[in-house]
This record gives structure tokens, sequence and C-alpha cells, in this order.
């Protein structure tokens, strides 16, 4: 049993905690650690871990490792303000303040690793706490405006603590993958930050808005990462902000798909060196559906994802072929390209032609995929018998699509390459950005 006494309302502002290991008997004093000037006002103990204990303060919150033998600050982000309460509520320590408000720490399995490791060398990746496979906003209208007093949700996703010892010298990497040992996402720290700068300025949403996505941390130190609970993203061929926005934390849309509840592993390598633990991804207890008909969502998620993937793909590297040879023509090629031209948008089945003979054309088939992926996404209701014909259908259209680019790329831009070669002109890269494509969603 531990007991916290507070002396502060007779002017003794001392710090008084004791424990008993024999039902009372005898006490022993645990303030080792603790500040000479801030009262205790709670001492709670952990549900899982035996000799972690946290101290609720009047100068903040802290922790023991050791049954209350030393103390040190827990304060994270937390103002250091008076703290009158702590609940351990599974994984999260929740604190109330003088000051009526109310804080939680997400996840604090690896304070219970380092209790459970006291005076061993810190594991390079922490087991993470169980996930809630739970919707990143189900508000569909623009957020709050930013001066308005909101609380704040706890991450969306899987919480994945790491520490380095040292700095790494080389490439940091983080892999999720499912039960079978398939890669569903990576992340490195040679990723890019995006949105960039210049995205940020050109987008005609608030600044607030997005979430800022950039390259895994190689410091020394403790580290904190957020897996969405969703796998790689399909490529598309544009990719917007939903109008249900949370401030700072935004995606860009269409994001991968989402797993199903299960096991999966966390794998993290540093310097050549990869240590694993596992990761339990349990479904919101608020949606009812049966695991047999969200496991036929998901694959059908899956399955348009990976025609989205391919056909988007396709179809820029078209546009821009279709852009640079535009280009060609009006410096002086125009009869020489013409027929190629024509071939290729009757592949695209845009710009007010008819797609080749028996073929859907690739900007149709993208469209489709685009607007079927981002409706089987909206919800974890069954997909319905409709929605599973038309995720058969882009499957089968994206198949008819792709072969007459592929033959396009292989037989007939060398010969375009070809020509410009000879006019002195720059051979055609397909995989230089097109300017702009057709098409595009609404803001909502």
């Amino acid at each position: 049993a531990y007991v916290a006494v507070n002396r502060e309302r007779i002017n003794d502002l001392r710090p008084y905690a004791y424990r008993t290991h024999d039902g009372g008997k005898t006490w022993t004093s645990i303030v080792g650690g603790l500040p000479d000037n801030g009262p205790v006002n709670a001492i709670r103990a952990d549900s899982r871990q035996p000799g972690l204990l946290y101290a609720a303060t009047e100068l903040g919150v802290y922790v023991s490792f050791d049954d209350g033998g030393h103390w040190q600050p827990l304060q994270y982000n937390l103002p250091h303000t008076s703290a009158r309460d702590l609940l351990v509520h599974q994984d999260d320590l929740a604190v109330a303040t003088h000051g009526r408000a109310f804080w939680v720490l997400d996840d604090v399995e690896p304070l219970r690793e380092m209790a459970a490791d006291a005076g061993k060398s810190l594991p390079t990746l922490f087991k993470p706490a169980d996930a809630w496979r739970i919707r990143r906003d189900n508000y569909t209208d623009t957020p709050l405006p930013p001066d308005e007093p909101m609380g704040e949700n706890p991450p969306n996703g899987a919480i994945i603590d790491f520490d380095l010892p040292h700095a790494a010298t080389g490439v940091v990497t983080l892999e999720i993958l499912d039960s079978d040992g398939h890669l569903l996402r990576k992340y490195a720290s040679t990723d890019p930050v995006t949105p960039t700068k210049q995205e940020l300025r050109t987008n005609l949403i608030p600044p607030y808005w997005p979430k800022i996505n950039g390259p895994l941390p190689t410091g020394a130190g403790l580290h904190r990462w957020v897996w969405n609970l969703r796998a790689t993203t399909p490529t598309a061929t544009h990719y917007d902000y939903p109008i249900s926005a949370v401030p700072h934390r935004t995606p860009l849309e269409p994001q991968g798909p989402v797993v199903l509840p299960g096991t999966y592993t966390v794998r993290l390598t540093v310097d050549g060196q990869s240590v694993s633990e596992p990761l339990t991804v349990k479904m919101d207890p608020r949606v009812h559906t049966s695991m047999a008909d969200l496991t036929t969502l998901h694959d059908a998620q899956v399955g348009v994802a990976a025609a989205l993937n391919s056909v988007a793909k396709a179809d820029l590297e078209a546009h821009s072929v279709e852009q640079q040879m535009s280009a060609a023509q009006n410096a002086g090629l125009s009869i020489q390209l013409a027929p190629y031209l024509t071939q290729l948008r009757s592949l695209l089945g845009g710009h007010g032609t008819q797609a080749a003979a028996g073929q859907p054309g690739i900007d149709a088939v993208n469209g489709e995929a685009t607007g079927l992926y981002m409706e089987l996404d909206q919800s974890d209701n069954p997909a319905t018998a409709a929605q599973l014909a038309a995720v058969s259908k882009v499957e089968h259209d994206a198949q008819a699509a792709l072969p007459g680019w592929e033959e396009f790329r292989k037989t007939q831009l060398p010969a375009i390459d070809n020509l410009l070669r000879k006019a002195g002109k720059p051979a055609i890269n397909p995989a230089a950005q097109p300017a702009n494509m057709p098409g595009g969603g609404d803001e909502e």
C-alpha cells in the first residue's frame, strides 16, 4: 500500500509519501528525488508492472521505477502545474490538474519495460501497446476555428517508442509486417518532409490543417513514432485534403488501405541491426461489422488500391509523354509526331477521342478506380453487392487498359526518341511529372 500526505494547508510544503509491504505494520518514507517544496497529492501504482509508481505533486508528475526508492520528473509536454490526482487506465496515464484540466500520457508501456529492466540498458524497441482501429475523423465539416478552446485526441494509430543509445550512423528504418511476414508499410530516416513549404503555400486550405510527415529520427535518445494503421499509399494522379480536417493532423487522400484487427510485427533496423516486437490491433468497439464482412471490405480495398496504383502510374507517364510530344510538335515536328499522338490519345481515351477498340481508356479507368477506392474507405460498413461488382469491373478494366500503354512504351517510344534525336531534341522522359492532369476532385 502507498500513502500520500499533504500538509500544505498548515504551511508545510515538504513532500510526504510512504509505502508498506506488511499490511501497515511498518512504513517506509519514499521521497528520494521529489522536490523539497512540492507537496504530494497522490501516489498511484501501475496496474501491471510491480514497483512502477506515479506521484502527483504540486510541481508536476514524477515516476519511480524502484517502488519509490528514487523519483524523477515525468513531465513530457505537461505544464509545470499542480497535479491533484492520477489514474492508470489500461496503457494510459491520466492526470487531473488544479486548473480543472485533464492530460493523458498515451502508452506507458515503455515505462513498464524500463521498470522491469531496472539497472539494465534500455531496449532498442519497446513493445507497443495495443492499438485501436478507429477512424481518423467522424466529423464531416471543417474543424473549429483555431482560437476555439478544445481538447486534443490521442494520436491516430499505433504508438511506437524506440531508444537509440547513440546517434545512428546509417539509415534507420521502421517496418510494419502482417502475420504472414508481408511488408505493409516502411518508414526511413531518408524520407523527405511532406508536404513541402511550397505545397503548403499553394494549397487553398488553412496552413494549420495538414499533417507534416518527416523522416525517422536518428539522434540519441527516446523517440516516439505513430503508424496510422494503413498500408503503403497507392499512387494517384490527384491527392487532396478532405474538408473533414483535424488541425495539424489532416492527411492527403487517398491513403493506403486500413489494416484489419489482428497481430502485426514492428521491425526497427539501426546500423544494420534489427529488432522486432509484436503489435496487436483491436477493432473500434463501436463498430459491429463482422470479421468476415470486414475482411471482404479490406480485400476489396486492397484490390482497388493495386489497380489504382498501376493505372495511375500509367496515366501519369502517358500524360507526361503526351505533353512532351506536344511541345516537340510545336518545335517543328508536327507531321512526324502526329500519328504517335493520335495513338497515345486513343489509349488515354481523352481529349475528345475514343479509346482503342475493345480497350478502356486509361483516364476513365483511373477515374473509376479513384472514386471507388475513396468510396470503399468511407466507413467500416459491409461492402454492398454493387460495390463488389464495381471492384471486379475496375480490376478487369485495369488489366485491359495497361497492356496498350506498355506496348506503346516498348515499341513506339524508342521510335519517337529516334525522331527527336535526329532533330536535335531531348528524348522523352516518362517519369517527368505532367504539368496538370484532367479531372480532379471536389473539396469534399
